[in-house]
């Protein structure tokens, strides 16, 4: 059996951030809830940290270097995205809106994704419904319904501070492994490969044609 492969995409700043510490728990609970539906999925962890420079000369350029690229396409051609940002004056950070920009717009279309944010405060938890999620509808991703998000106080302490947490953790990471299982695992294209190019059975001849004219 193949097994599926997860994207997780943490835009923290910092190194150690919560956000990323967010993000690998979602990561782990939702590798967890896979398995106990029989599915083997692995994980591909990206800082968006140790991109911003290639990601800001693609917005200026309009081309990825390389290591930009490789990420972006993992991402893209992975069966399902965990994306994780911190909440900067109400909405999500420029580095992470900055990181989608780049993406072609269709490039998420149909593709599970689970939201994740954290900020200093609960005051900010709305922010996955009313600035993230709104921006993985456009892009026609399959956002999952429950976003996960931490305040500073969830990550101190014990019992009432800790559980929600936990618990919102694995109801998220339950509704991502769900929607993966529904999913047929995500194809690998050779872009090189004509059958990735040429769609409706069309020739070479015939798209040579088109270009003519005729």
């Amino acid at each position: 059996m193949t097994a599926r492969r997860i994207a997780v995409v943490s835009a923290g700043l910092s190194n150690p951030s919560s956000t990323r510490m967010l993000a690998d728990r979602l990561a782990s609970a939702t590798v967890t809830r896979l398995a106990a539906l029989g599915i083997e999925a692995e994980t591909d962890v990206f800082e968006l940290r140790d991109y911003a420079h290639d990601i800001t000369n693609n917005l200026l350029t309009g081309f990825a270097p390389p290591a930009l690229d490789s990420m972006v396409n993992a991402v893209v051609s992975a069966d399902a995205l965990i994306a994780v940002t911190p909440i900067f004056s109400t909405s999500y950070s420029g580095l992470f809106k900055s990181f989608i920009d780049v993406l072609d717009p269709d490039a998420l279309t149909g593709k599970p994704v689970l939201i994740g944010a954290n900020a200093g405060t609960p005051r900010h938890s709305l922010a996955i419904d009313y600035a993230i999620r709104p921006l993985f509808a456009y892009l026609h991703a399959d956002a999952v319904s429950t976003g996960v998000f931490a305040a500073s106080a969830d990550w101190g302490g014990s019992g009432d501070h800790v559980a929600p947490l936990a618990e919102r953790v694995e109801k998220g990471a339950g509704e991502l492994a769900a929607a993966i299982s529904r999913h047929a695992p995500a194809a690998a294209s050779d872009p090189y490969d004509p059958d990735s190019y040429l769609g409706e059975g069309r020739s070479f001849d015939h798209l040579l044609g088109g270009l003519a004219g005729e």
